[in-house]
């Protein structure tokens, strides 16, 4: 098999599979290849929703070109995280082949891509995906179907899948008890459905929405329309599950054997989308003492604005799943969004909700009555952890960021192209955002005595 190209060397594969478990020979390569090539400063980047190893390698090698010219003298190594995601070949990345299929218009119907890749990120689950094709294909009339449908995706998800999957779900704790399961798994999916398609028409139609962020003027859709993105929301929700798991029970432990051979090598964790996720729970494994990772970066987080907090605004006695966790980077955590990322922007906190909040959709602006409550680190950064800076991309690039604590950055003036359903939540490859990367870590000419 031909290897997907790389921009930079030496660089590293380490492929986890869904319970975090690693390919143990790529992870003994890295091990012993970052002592033999005298490397210092490791990026470690973790990808999001990708179909295939190619798809996460091309982002990869696109992302880190620029790095070699930031940092000329710096010992740099890099480290691509490939685990078991997938996404919908419907979703346009920019400057990224798009599928065929992508060009459509009618929404339900599963593409041979999509199809492919849900058989692929959920093994043995093929009769299940067949029947879920015919029903987004014939789109029966009435409740039945739809409820039919709910049924289907909830089994190929497997909301409460077996191993230790199950632990990793939860952005927030209340009183200690993670959050419970969203209502498009515990409610109605005729109604989960509706509001999938409303927010959808909303995406395509923003104009329509009046002047005080009212509900349009146009028709109910048919709620077949919602319901391609309530199978996509719902895979998606897996993998955020999954996300959790790798970087705890994988990535995280890994560095900390990293450590203990190779203490020099400063490590730089990047995550993307669900990877941001990924690399955020990696501090939750990290091994007790390790201070070895020196900067985290999230491009477009997907996972809840409120993780790292001690305290809910909303609810004193609830708090984030990773409060506190920041502390243990040796540097900054670093959270890049923007509002033109319409995945985290609106579809995200409609999936995000639970079971017990009664407040629908209809009537509201979604943003409004979703945003603050169940919002994401890639639309408006880091909420309620005091003491968070904030700048614009700009202003981030012409100063010198913190050694410590979270950083909210707008970088909306670059991530900004895409169309719906995700906007811009994929527009991530810019020089501008690699050079946040090294200025968090310190990397090069910007490293301080800790080198």
């Amino acid at each position: 098999m031909t290897e997907p190209a790389m921009s930079v060397t030496p660089y590293w594969e380490l492929t986890f599979d869904a319970d975090g478990d690693p390919d143990a020979a790529q992870r003994d390569r890295l091990l012993a290849g970052a002592g033999e090539r005298g490397v210092r400063d490791l990026v470690v980047f973790a990808h999001g929703w990708n179909s295939d190893r190619t798809g996460a390698t091309r982002l990869y090698s696109r992302f880190l070109a620029p790095f070699p010219g930031l940092a000329p003298t710096a010992r740099l190594g890099y480290a691509g995280v490939v685990w078991p995601s997938m996404r919908f070949s419907d979703e346009p990345i920019p400057d990224f082949p798009r599928s065929v299929a992508a060009a459509t218009t009618r929404r339900p119907a599963l593409d041979k891509d999509t199809r492919q890749a849900l058989l692929d990120t959920f093994p043995g689950r093929a009769t299940v995906i067949d029947r879920i094709d015919r029903l987004l294909e014939q789109r029966p009339p009435g409740e039945e179907g739809l409820e039919e449908f709910g049924r289907l995706v909830r089994m190929l998800v497997d909301v409460v899948p077996p191993g230790p999957q199950a632990l990793f779900a939860a952005d927030t704790l209340a009183e200690g008890v993670p959050q419970g399961e969203p209502e498009m798994f515990s409610g109605s999916t005729t109604a989960a459905c509706e509001q999938f398609a409303e927010a959808l028409v909303r995406l395509d139609r923003p104009a329509d929405d009046g002047p005080d962020g009212g509900a349009p003027s146009f028709a109910l859709p048919d709620p077949w329309e919602g319901a391609h993105e309530l199978l996509r929301q719902a895979t998606y929700y897996a993998m955020k599950r999954r996300a959790g798991t790798v970087g705890e029970r994988g990535l995280g432990p890994f560095v900390g054997r990293l450590a203990a051979v190779a203490p020099q090598v400063r490590v730089h964790l990047v995550g993307h989308s669900f990877g941001g996720r990924l690399v955020s729970f990696a501090l939750r494994g990290l091994p007790e003492g390790v201070r070895t990772v020196k900067s985290v970066t999230l491009l477009q987080g997907a996972f809840s604005h409120y993780a790292f907090a001690a305290r809910l605004p909303h609810d004193p006695r609830a708090g984030g799943v990773l409060q506190g966790l920041q502390h243990r980077i040796d540097g900054p955590l670093v959270c890049c969004y923007s509002h033109f990322d319409s995945a985290l922007g609106t579809i995200y906190p409609l999936a995000s909700r639970m079971a017990d909040d009664a407040q629908g959709v209809a009537g509201f602006g979604l943003g409004r009555v979703l945003g603050a409550r169940w919002g994401a680190m890639g639309h408006d950064g880091v909420q309620a952890v005091p003491g968070t800076r904030a700048w614009t991309l700009a202003d981030a690039l012409r100063t010198t960021l913190p050694t410590s604590g979270c950083v909210n950055i707008d970088a909306a003036a670059v991530v900004c192209r895409g169309g719906a359903p995700s906007g811009a939540h994929s527009d991530i490859v810019h020089p501008e955002l690699a050079r946040v990367v090294v200025a968090a870590g310190r990397i090069g000419p910007a490293a301080t005595g800790d080198r």
